[in-house]
């Protein structure tokens, strides 16, 4: 990113371009995801989707507790042969349990990609958009350290999200 702004002004350097010239504007992109209304939008479309899976992943949790616990109270007056089974389907419960959470976090890490991915299009979309229209030179979004309100154009960005349709 440093050598691309650095090209970018060697550039400028070169062509004899004033800087005074230059139209150069700021973005925020976490500001903007944070408040994009497609990305609420999104948050709810997973809740939804993934629901239903992690219910069943708490009520297998439940169970395993449950059997623990008539383990630990019940274990002194089991047979050696119940215990034993007991132990066993414990054990082939907590790992079944186990790669059904694991499979649900990468089903859930996938999709959340896929969201964020279609709303990070979106973002960069608009952030074109307004610089065509607008005329300028330069918009930067990462990297930036400081970014004055005059050059911030986060809001116009966040404007006109919530103005698309969802």
């Amino acid at each position: 990113m440093k050598m691309k702004i650095a090209f970018f002004l060697g550039l400028l350097l070169i062509t004899n371009v004033s800087f005074a010239d230059l139209k150069v504007g700021f973005v925020n992109i976490p500001a903007v995801l944070e408040k994009a209304p497609q990305a609420e939008k999104a948050k709810k479309r997973l809740e939804q989707e993934f629901s239903p899976r992690d219910k069943q992943l708490v009520a297998q949790q439940k169970e395993i507790q449950g059997m623990d616990e008539r383990m630990a109270r019940d274990s002194a007056v089991m047979g050696e042969s119940e215990r034993v089974n007991m132990e066993k389907n414990i054990l082939n419960k907590k790992r079944d349990a186990k790669r059904a959470q694991q499979e649900f976090s990468e089903d859930f890490n996938v999709r959340r990609n896929e969201e964020l991915g279609k709303l990070q299009g979106r973002i960069v979309e608009v952030i074109r958009d307004i610089a065509k229209n607008q005329n300028f030179d330069l918009l930067l979004t990462d990297g930036v350290i400081y970014a004055s309100e005059q050059v911030d154009v986060t809001a116009q960005v966040q404007q006109k999200l919530s103005a698309m349709p969802n």
